[in-house]
């Protein structure tokens, strides 16, 4: 199949066409063309994603995007068999503008247009890797995945391809959220939380411990749900009305890096321990999912769990990217077929659910 998927669904624009067949577990995945422009300097002053802003910056970029992603492809319009957007979840506004140029492209060319489950395209995210030596990715079941993210934290598992059960979500913040919430505390300029995750791997490299006791918030709830409010609060009261020198800034943010890690790995684990049948893949993926910590602790799991196939995006695919969604869409009509004939109503759910009832 050839697919041209356009994600607009916070503060990337990005458009990619995709040339994909074979096994739906282990697909073969060529990446044509790829363009994907970031808006996060623009929203610094704001110290997060600005909906309106995003908007409007995807209406001006996204005509020059797919310009250069077909360009660098060397395909036609023509050739595609059909366009995937992502329809949610994430802001409406930017979400409304890649379903809008998706459908006006579908009428101007006569193509179907297919809607994408962003978080589901996290997930499928791992099977590519652009080193074309390595070994072919391959999803085995039950798949148990850790989807990370500034608006997400869920444990879903699934126990063949296409079905997906969430056994564990947040309550309240998102830990990626909880990331840059806290590197607004630090003062740490947006987007914080790859910023807060180089203090503290400084502080590593002179402290075996962490210095701070920070709580971790749910971790023996005896459920596998998340909270990250709470963590986030223990920061705020350390903080407020300190002026933090730079050791205690590093000392801070790998205490709550160490904590809000720590949170993940044991509800992964007795996710794992839980299950009636041992899992067979654990697919961690997100923005979060480019942490070298939390990428230390999950790596560390093999040697409790030594069936365990572990699969974590290429640097490039943590973030929200076309290519995930290009690769999601292809599982979907794969799996229906009619989706291409009957021409689905595409709407944007900024709350859309990885469980919701599309294929």
């Amino acid at each position: 199949m050839k697919i041209l998927s356009i994600e607009t669904s916070c503060d990337e624009t990005a458009v990619a066409v995709l040339d994909i067949s074979g096994a739906l577990e282990s697909p073969d995945i060529k990446v044509l063309g790829n363009t994907l422009y970031s808006q996060a300097h623009l929203h610094e002053e704001f110290g997060g994603v600005y909906p309106n802003l995003a908007r409007r910056e995807h209406e001006k970029n996204l005509p020059t995007i797919l310009e250069r992603s077909l360009r660098e492809s060397g395909l036609g319009v023509l050739d595609m068999d059909f366009i995937a957007v992502t329809e949610g979840p994430g802001l409406e506004p930017a979400l409304w503008t890649g379903i809008t140029f998706a459908q006006r492209l579908g009428e101007e060319w006569g193509k179907p247009v297919v809607g994408v489950n962003h978080m589901r395209g996290h997930i499928y995210s791992v099977l590519y890797s652009p080193d074309t030596s390595s070994e072919k990715r391959e999803l085995r079941f039950p798949l148990l995945a850790l989807l990370v993210s500034g608006g997400h934290t869920e444990l879903v598992r699934m126990d063949k391809i296409g079905q997906y059960q969430i056994l564990g979500r947040t309550r309240d913040d998102a830990v990626g959220e909880a990331f840059d919430k806290v590197a607004r505390l630090l003062n740490l300029p947006y987007p914080g939380g790859p910023k807060v995750s180089a203090l503290a791997e400084e502080d590593r490299k002179v402290n075996k411990e962490a210095t701070i006791d920070l709580p971790r918030p749910m971790m023996h709830s005896g459920d596998l749900d998340f909270s990250y409010s709470g963590l986030k609060t223990a920061v705020l009261y350390k903080t407020k009305g300190v002026n933090l020198d730079e050791v205690e800034r590093r000392a801070m943010a790998r205490s709550f890096e160490d904590a809000a890690i720590d949170v993940l790995i044991s509800k992964t684990k007795q996710a794992i321990d839980t299950s009636e049948v041992d899992i067979n893949t654990l697919v961690v993926a997100g923005g979060v999912s480019a942490n070298k910590h939390l990428v230390s602790e999950v790596e560390r799991l093999k040697e409790s769990y030594p069936q365990l196939d572990i699969l974590i995006p290429d640097q490039k695919l943590t973030g929200d990217n076309a290519i995930m969604i290009g690769i999601a869409s292809f599982i979907k009509v794969s799996l229906d077929p009619q989706v291409l004939e009957n021409k689905e109503e595409i709407k944007a759910n900024g709350n859309l659910r990885i469980t919701s009832s599309e294929a």
